[in-house]
């Protein structure tokens, strides 16, 4: 088998996916814990954590995959990658790449201060829901003055029906780890966030084991000095048994450009709510007379209403792949 068989619920449009690969009844059965380009980490059942690397230029593995490994030296080849309940994607026009799989949650980590990025957590809200992924919005940072701005600007979530925590993680750490523990039992918990956030805070306070050296990580792997940009997955100390996180390093961009429009509709919650109200059933919600969206300003806000259109022309002036 030249490549790696896989099975990717939410592959990109355009583009063939496979069949699962035949389970290998010698293999070693793990869960995807690190990934470092084309090197991995994987947990096996016992706990133990063994370096491994994908058969095939083309096979596509991400953290929380479950897989086959084909016992032997290190690193392990991985033989067959499980069929996944989800797959998040990150995504530009030149290039698509799946980072995180099978997650029950999304934690999309903001703040007070450096500011509130909208279009950050709009595109994240619209994949979740695309992957059909529950989404939590975190709002660090709560202690600084910026607070009270910061609240009045993420109402427009709360009022849209996301979830919203209110989280001081350096200065009121138990009262964070408090609120968040009930959200993280029991789940596979993907944190997301730019630069500037919190988030490896957040991660530390929740996973101590993470702030262990990249050195001994890389050696370990043979990888580099790139471990700093991994995703990792953790098991939660002192919480339910299947309780793990896992942490993304913090970007600036999230495309979207594997989606449908109708997928990207459906993210909206405020046009989901107004569907089929439109004078015209194939309405695009940019300029069509009758558009509901155009003659009730209190339809949508008009900073979400330029983010749809935004998307709406990237997707459609996309390429085709």
């Amino acid at each position: 088998m030249d490549d790696l068989e896989r099975h990717n619920p939410q592959r990109p449009k355009g583009k063939r996916s496979t069949k699962s690969a035949p389970s290998t009844a010698s293999g070693l059965t793990a869960r995807i814990v690190g990934a470092f380009g084309r090197h991995y980490l994987a947990q096996l059942d016992d706990g133990s954590v063994l370096a491994c690397v994908p058969r095939g230029k083309r096979a596509e593995v991400v953290c929380g995959d479950r897989v086959t490994l084909a016992p032997g030296d290190a690193p392990l080849a991985i033989e067959q990658v499980h069929a996944r309940r989800n797959a998040l994607w990150r995504e530009d026009l030149w290039r698509s790449k799946m980072f995180a799989a099978n997650l029950d949650r999304v934690m999309l980590v903001t703040a007070t201060y450096p500011g509130i990025q909208h279009g950050l957590i709009g595109r994240a809200l619209i994949a979740a829901d695309a992957a059909d992924i529950p989404s939590t919005l975190l709002l660090n940072k709560c202690d600084l003055p910026q607070a009270a701005a910061a609240r009045a600007e993420m109402r427009l979530y709360r009022d849209l029906g996301y979830e919203l925590l209110e989280l001081s993680v350096r200065t009121e750490p138990q009262a964070a780890l408090a609120a968040l523990t009930p959200r993280l039992s029991g789940q596979t918990t993907l944190l997301l966030g730019a630069s500037g956030v919190g988030k490896s805070s957040l991660t530390n306070l929740l996973a101590p084991q993470a702030q262990a050296p990249t050195r001994e990580i890389s050696e370990a792997l043979s990888a580099g000095k790139h471990t700093t940009t991994a995703t990792r997955l953790y098991d939660l100390p002192g919480f339910p048994p299947g309780s793990v996180l896992m942490d993304s390093p913090g970007f600036q961009s999230f495309g979207l450009h594997h989606l449908s429009v109708s997928q990207l509709q459906h993210g909206f919650p405020e046009i989901r709510a107004r569907n089929g109200q439109c004078r015209f059933q194939n309405c695009t919600h940019r300029d069509e007379p009758g558009c509901v969206f155009t003659t009730d300003p209190q339809a949508i806000s008009a900073s979400r209403l330029a983010l749809y259109r935004t998307l709406y022309a990237e997707l459609t002036s996309a390429a085709p792949r």
